[in-house]
């Protein structure tokens, strides 16, 4: 029984031993990429190109690979292009207004009893104080500035002085504030303008007043340290910042007659990741409400009836181009959430439509990878059994800003290779098939043989238990 029991052990061990690792080279893959880099960096990232994305066997990417020279693997990282934004400074001059009186007058949460004119759209056309009593006439200083920056609906975040003509250095602590309608003013706090001219000539300004930003369209300047001064100008700054929309692929497919009815098929495929679709139309003038899926194949129910074709709806939307006036509309490029689809399936709801092209649009990733190894490296895909390769982004570049990755040197790639299968693999394959059934039909022989072994001995066993029960 020992020497059964060792014996379908040791099938086992061989059976699994018998089971090598599949092979994982350049020469697995059916189509490649050469890479060169430049040698200056030491990560370096390669956006896929569309030809990628359309003989990637694989949803997710995890048939890529990466090797260098020598044929070694080397790690890379899948990354998503990150939102960008760019940012813009820009200035808006404004209108200024002296007003004159005693130091600390303006000062206030409310007009400080000025006289402000102003035209129909709010734009400031004078302000003025009355001479107080006892005030000698032609005596009144500068005390302080209105502002009138236009409207607008940017937010402003800083004020830029300008000194006026003939003075060179300058120095004072001022007072902000900011109002909406020349009656309420919230402070924003003090600030010191300074201006310095060293003994090169050069001169050394601190001439902004920053702040958060706000929306707001007059200002007044009033003084707690200094001499009032009559700036030559004054700007107020705005900062804006707007999304830039990242590098897009665009594929447009023809159609084909579906399987059913009046649908048309696009084939695409599998590894696009869909974020923007649409159609084009030959026609001048046509609006087609459609329905865009896929088509899935159900089994029979029951044993020997025939599959049964489902569709299955993934978009809806009115398409349409029209032209008007000279002018022609289109539906444009309908955003949606990341979709996968070797095959598309337009099915239109009033069956007018002629035969729209598709076109599809996506954001591709790039793969960053460290460049060591040999050069030239190879970028292969194409393998629908192979397993994911991709590692984290921190294992390939650790520590790396967002703003270093998106600076990172950019590979160059050679053309396309694409080979035909191996002609002898799939009858290695099938020979490696067979002789695992065999493994496995001998285990399954063996088992079976010590299974009627174990039986007969147990039969033995109670017959025996048997025959002294009947014995006197």
């Amino acid at each position: 029984m020992n020497f059964i029991l060792t014996s379908v052990l040791a099938l086992a061990l061989a059976g699994q031993a018998g089971a090598a690792a599949p092979s994982d080279t350049p020469a697995d893959y059916p189509h490649s990429l050469p890479l060169s880099v430049s040698g200056t960096g030491g990560v370096v990232a390669f956006r896929l190109p569309q030809s990628v994305y359309l003989r990637a066997a694989t949803p997710d990417l995890r048939d890529l690979r990466l090797f260098d020279k020598d044929g070694n693997k080397l790690a890379f990282a899948l990354q998503r292009p990150p939102a960008q934004a760019r940012t813009s400074r820009s200035e808006m001059p404004a209108r200024i207004f002296p007003v004159t009186g005693a130091r600390g007058d303006a000062q206030g949460d409310d007009a400080g009893g000025l006289d402000i004119r102003t035209g129909s759209d709010g734009r400031l056309l004078s302000v003025t104080r009355a001479a107080r009593a006892g005030e000698a006439p032609g005596k009144a200083e500068l005390s302080s500035l209105v502002l009138d920056i236009g409207q607008t609906d940017a937010a402003v975040n800083a004020l830029r002085f300008r000194l006026p003509a003939g003075t060179a250095s300058y120095h004072a602590q001022v007072w902000l504030e900011v109002s909406d309608d020349l009656k309420r003013w919230e402070p924003i706090g003090a600030a010191a303008l300074d201006w310095l001219v060293n003994s090169d000539t050069q001169t050394l300004a601190n001439d902004r007043i920053e702040f958060e930003a706000r929306r707001f369209r007059y200002a007044r300047l009033s003084w707690r340290e200094g001499a009032p001064l009559l700036f030559a100008g004054i700007s107020a700054e705005s900062i804006s910042q707007t999304d830039i929309a990242p590098h897009a692929e665009r594929l447009v497919l023809q159609a084909a007659p579906g399987k059913v009815g009046q649908d048309l098929v696009y084939q695409g495929a599998v590894a696009i990741p869909v974020e923007k679709i649409g159609l084009q139309f030959s026609e001048p003038n046509v609006v087609l409400p459609s329905v865009l899926g896929r088509y899935h194949e159900l089994p029979g129910r029951q044993l020997g009836q025939p599959s049964t074709l489902s569709f299955e709806p993934l978009v809806r939307a009115t398409f349409y181009q029209i032209t008007q006036a000279g002018r022609t509309r289109s539906s444009g490029d309908m955003a949606v959430a990341p979709l996968h689809n070797a095959q598309w399936v337009l099915r239109p709801l009033n069956g007018a439509g002629g035969k729209p092209a598709l076109r599809l649009v996506w954001s591709p990733s790039s793969v960053v990878f460290l460049a060591n190894g040999k050069p030239p490296y190879t970028l292969a895909f194409g393998r629908a059994d192979a397993a994911a390769a991709a590692v984290e982004l921190e294992q390939v570049a650790p520590g790396f800003s967002q703003g270093e990755l998106q600076t990172l040197e950019q590979a160059q790639a050679g053309p396309l290779a694409s080979r035909q299968p191996d002609s002898a693999a799939p009858a290695v394959a099938a020979g490696a098939a067979r002789a695992a059934q065999l493994r496995l039909a001998a285990l399954w022989a063996v088992l079976l043989l010590g299974v009627g072994v174990l039986g007969f001995f147990a039969w033995r066993l109670i017959k025996q238990m048997n025959d002294q029960d009947k014995a006197p």
